[in-house]
């Protein structure tokens, strides 16, 4: 591991201009390279204190042997220059997009004497016409099977075609119409290139005009009474129809864009873009990448674009580019787009319409392919092998933690406290045995004192099953036991149906041991091997002193700190730091990202059963379409609350008996707090409700009224 003080450049001997520099190894190996507007002011910030520098930036520049740079004139120049370094020496240390297949194309060899129509994929050749990309080489086909009937251009190898012309026959689609035959002659040169451009004037959008050409002249063709040759017209337009009823009209403007949309975490990150030309879909990719260095979701964009159009000129960079964030500063990328294309290229985030539905359209795609390639990593049994060895290897275990439980806390300004308990067997969740809890041994928010709360709970229960099964029990758990008030506390319900969770497991407790009476799966019988915590040192201190208030000194325990992903021991005044492509980094970051999800979605849902919360919950025998009957009749609450018995027996479907009842309840339930105009501090006394007003957030859950709409920094 270098000194980065042993090769920083002298003062002064940096230029104060954009450029281009690259970071070098101990064997001139390029490993990281970035431009910069001012290439002084870049390197200074990577020769700060190691202390206060990112992880994955410390890490560069400790690999690190020597930095060079080359100095520019224009920002632009920079852009392109690094792109060219970067496909050049493929450095480890910066952004690089790949794609999880080799897309196909539809491709016509304009650069040939007889053009031709067929799937191509790989690099992009000069002269050679590109439409796509698609997700399936079938649709290419099936779109290219539809169109011949009209445009009857050349799809045979060279092979194929040099052994027409040499026999005089044609290929079958010759002689059923669907190859105007240039190898043997049926048409000339000169025709046949004009078909084949009018065949990517198709493909490119320019649709409207053909048809109404067509039409017309299966009209003349009938005023001609050449009824054959107007069937064969009306034929050729259904055709085109159909081929273009395929691609769906997405924006009503038939505009020519790209949509750009990135998923990410804190390891990965998914891009998809959508290829829009005439209003209509015309093809789809995208690509995944791990974050190796510290890269803003507006430097991701950037990325892409450099990969996107580093190679493309002229049309195939449309004019107008949508991204969910722009480049910081944004006009060197936009020149850029604008001198590949050759005229103005728009590089803009989309804010209303039909363009920013299909942005979320796009987003919405970047999410499922960033969770596919998740759980495709996640599946892989060699794969999850390595990451249960790395953990081991850096938490120094005598063995791969096989089980794996993740405890979280959520709150919202420290109302309705609960935790989450997940479970990672062999690398895999294991939801059947999620388990959910209410903190209740105090009030208020402490993230420290709930943890130690519910690793309390959940290992006492543990130790309470070994003694039922007779196992051996240490030496000073006996009184930990007898806490039965403690057990009846626990909230232990498994997840089925949250977020699309399926609940249900079909061998959770295969060993009789882990079976209660009726053979059913105890419920924390199970012990882990590794207790991960979400949160720093304080909240790994709290787990530890639990386990060993229960005597229980054989389980491991350690905390993932969100911030910086490091991984806290106990009683350790530093954290392991693991590689950002460790696959053990990567486990326990799932396992730590479930159990928030897990937490915050019970959180949500608690808190929502509280807002809607009335004082006629309480009353015995009232459902639903009674109490809806009631508040219909009176208003609210309020209103019903002052109401004499004789007047709620006025309700259809409330006897003598359920009004008083209802009288009762609504008299010893305690009146709410006057509502408060959180923008003036009134006080609303003519209030008519008495449930708290509610109003919705960005993913649908109610919160109060007054409430700040951004919830980060509030809610866990």
């Amino acid at each position: 591991m270098a000194d980065p003080s042993s090769y920083r450049p002298k003062p002064g001997q940096i230029p104060d201009s954009p450029g281009v520099y690259r970071f070098r190894d101990e064997h001139r190996r390029v490993i990281y390279v970035g431009k910069a507007k001012s290439l002084r002011q870049r390197l200074a910030n990577y020769f700060q204190d190691l202390a206060s520098l990112h992880p994955r930036t410390r890490t560069m520049v400790t690999t690190a042997a020597s930095v060079e740079w080359t100095v520019v004139s224009t920002e632009v120049e920079a852009l392109q220059l690094e792109y060219s370094w970067i496909k050049e020496y493929d450095p480890r240390f910066n952004v690089k997009y790949r794609d999880d297949k080799s897309y196909p194309y539809l491709a016509v060899t304009m650069n040939e004497e007889f053009p031709r129509v067929q799937v191509m994929r790989g690099h992009k050749k000069k002269g050679v016409r590109y439409f796509g990309p698609y997700g399936h080489a079938w649709a290419i086909r099936d779109t290219v099977d539809l169109l011949l009937r009209v445009f009857p251009v050349r799809t045979c190898s060279a092979g194929v075609f040099k052994n027409a012309t040499r026999t005089g026959r044609p290929c079958l689609l010759g002689y059923i119409g669907k190859c105007s035959a240039p190898c043997v002659g049926r048409i000339e040169p000169e025709d046949h290139r004009e078909l084949a451009e009018e065949f990517c004037d198709f493909m490119a959008g320019r649709t409207g005009t053909y048809l109404r050409r067509l039409e017309q002249r299966m009209r003349d063709a009938a005023e001609e009474m050449e009824y054959e040759r107007a069937a064969r017209l009306r034929d050729d337009i259904e055709a085109l129809k159909k081929a273009m009823e395929k691609n769906a009209v997405v924006l009503a403007d038939a505009t020519d864009a790209d949509l750009i949309a990135v998923a990410e975490d804190e390891l990965e990150a998914a891009v998809q873009i959508f290829h829009v030309r005439g209003g209509r879909v015309r093809g789809q990719r995208g690509w995944v990448t791990d974050k190796v260095e510290d890269v803003t979701t507006a430097a991701l964009v950037e990325h892409a674009l450099q990969q996107l159009y580093g190679e493309e000129t002229g049309d195939a960079v449309p004019k107008e580019v949508l991204v969910p964030a722009l480049p910081d500063p944004v006009e060197p990328v936009q020149e850029w787009l604008t001198g590949r294309r050759g005229s103005n290229v728009s590089l803009r985030i989309p804010q209303r319409g039909d363009k920013k539905a299909l942005m979320e359209t796009v987003q919405r795609n970047a999410q499922q392919a960033l969770a596919l390639h998740k759980t495709k990593r996640a599946s892989d049994l060699t794969t999850r092998s390595r990451a249960l060895e790395e953990i081991s290897d850096a938490l120094d275990l005598d063995s791969a933690p096989l089980r794996i439980e993740c405890y979280d806390i959520s709150h919202l300004q420290g109302d309705d406290v609960v935790a989450s308990m997940v479970v990672f067997e062999d690398g895999l969740q294991r939801k059947s045995e999620y388990r959910r809890f209410q903190i209740k041994g105090f009030a208020g928010q402490d993230d420290v004192r709930s943890m130690h709360e519910v690793i309390t709970r959940r290992f006492r229960r543990y130790l309470a099953e070994k003694e039922k099964t007779g196992e051996w029990v240490e030496e000073g758990t006996e009184d930990a036991l007898t806490d039965t008030a403690a057990l009846t506390d626990i909230v232990a319900l498994t997840d089925t149906g949250t977020d699309n969770d399926t609940g249900t497991d079909t061998d959770g407790g295969a060993a009789d041991g882990f079976k209660d009476d009726e053979g059913r799966p105890k419920k924390f019988a199970y012990p882990p091997q590794l207790v991960v915590v979400d949160g720093g040192q304080p909240q790994v201190a709290a787990a530890k002193r639990a386990l060993d208030e229960l005597g229980i000194d054989d389980i491991a325990v350690c905390g993932l700190a969100k911030r910086l992903e490091e991984v806290w021991l106990p009683e350790d005044d530093d954290p392991v730091v693991l590689p950002r492509s460790s696959e053990g980094l990567y486990l326990l970051q799932r396992v730590r990202d479930e159990a928030h999800r897990f937490a915050i979605t019970y959180q949500r849902t608690k808190r929502a059963k509280r807002f809607r919360s009335s004082p006629l919950d309480d009353v015995p025998g009232l459902g639903e379409t009674r109490k809806q009957a009631l508040i219909k009749h009176f208003g609210s609450v309020k209103k019903l609350r002052s109401a004499t018995i004789e007047q709620i027996q006025e309700v259809p479907g409330i006897g003598r008996k359920t009004a008083e009842t209802i009288a009762v309840a609504l008299a010893q339930a305690a009146p709410a707090a006057p509502a408060v105009n959180t923008a003036t501090g009134e006080i609303m006394d003519d209030r008519e409700d008495e449930a708290p007003e509610t109003t919705a957030d960005a993913s649908g859950e109610p919160v109060p009224a007054g409430a700040p709409d951004d919830r980060r920094g509030q809610e866990r």
